[in-house]
């Protein structure tokens, strides 16, 4: 079997990659401890060690906001980190799968991004994936370089359905963006792609790709959908309402393409299949998160 390091394995992708792959190959997923991405050596020794057969870097600095404060962090974890992998994958002739953002772009555009529509990014988060991209590019041959957008999973501390689950149990009305547009993607849909790739995997299909789930919504949409999904499933929620608003109204360090949409027919093509629909991938999810929790709960009253 295939040995498969997996990078960032505390975050929700991370560990939704150790479940999904784990059919196709020996999983070995490293964190901060073995792994600190911000120590060169600390990156070459752990993948010397390990010898694998490819890597997946699913680790990052996302926190958006913070990375206009914290950039010697961002750019340390974000584009040195992921050339230092490349120089080793290309000594040890392996494939690197790096997970990369829709944020490489400025969403000025008015249609779906291609993968080789031009960079502009207009947050250092996004300054810093897009030169992790350059770099991966620059040192590594076999890569496949896997944007993605607005992505949310069972794993992981917090993303915007776990927030907004919370937030619509506390209060019964909440004000949400309405004219930021993406594609919500499911974390079991990315790992999913990904793992379909490796078996793929060859010269000829190097380079960049796109993969969200498909369709489109504002986070206002996506919000609602969150609540009424959830109420579907039983979740007790106070919410009443969700009152659209403008990006102005809500001022965050960072600045937010208004338009994320990627397109995703150059990976569909090597897959054979398009993404599911995001709102399916939400229903999944909160399926799933919705069986931890009630069974949680129902272990603590035991």
């Amino acid at each position: 079997m295939r040995r498969i390091l997996v990078t960032g394995i505390a975050g929700q992708l991370g560990q939704e990659l150790q479940q999904t792959l784990a059919p196709v190959g020996d999983v070995i997923g490293v964190g901060r401890e073995r792994m600190d991405l911000t120590q060169p050596d600390a990156i070459r020794q752990a993948i010397n060690e390990v010898k694998p057969d490819v890597v997946v870097n699913a680790a990052a600095f996302t926190a958006v906001d913070k990375a206009e404060s914290e950039l010697v962090l961002a750019e340390a974890i974000n584009a040195i980190a992921p050339g230092i992998i490349a120089q080793e994958c290309q000594k040890l002739h392996i494939p690197l799968i790096h997970v990369s953002t829709d944020y490489v772009f400025n969403g000025s555009q008015s249609q779906p991004y291609r993968e080789t529509d031009p960079t502009n990014p207009i947050n250092a988060y996004g300054k810093t994936k897009l030169e992790g991209e350059i770099a991966i590019q620059q040192n590594c041959q076999n890569h496949i370089i896997l944007r993605t957008a607005w992505v949310y999973g069972v794993g992981g501390k917090v993303n915007f359905v776990k927030t907004m689950l919370r937030l619509g149990g506390e209060r019964e009305e909440i004000r949400v963006v309405a004219d930021q547009i993406g594609s919500p993607t499911c974390t079991a849909d990315l790992a999913g792609a990904i793992t379909q790739l490796i078996p793929k995997f060859t010269p000829e299909i190097a380079g960049i790709y796109n993969y969200t789930n498909s369709g489109v919504a504002s986070w206002y949409d996506f919000a609602v959908a969150i609540f009424e999904e959830a109420k579907q499933l039983g979740w007790n929620l106070k919410i009443q309402r969700v009152i659209p608003i403008t990006t102005p109204e809500y001022p965050t360090p960072a600045r937010r393409p208004a338009y994320s949409v990627l397109s995703c027919g150059k990976i569909s093509a090597v897959l054979g299949t398009y993404p599911p629909h995001w709102r399916q991938g939400l229903r999944n999810m909160l399926a799933e998160l919705y069986t931890q929790t009630y069974e949680s709960t129902n272990s603590i009253r035991r």
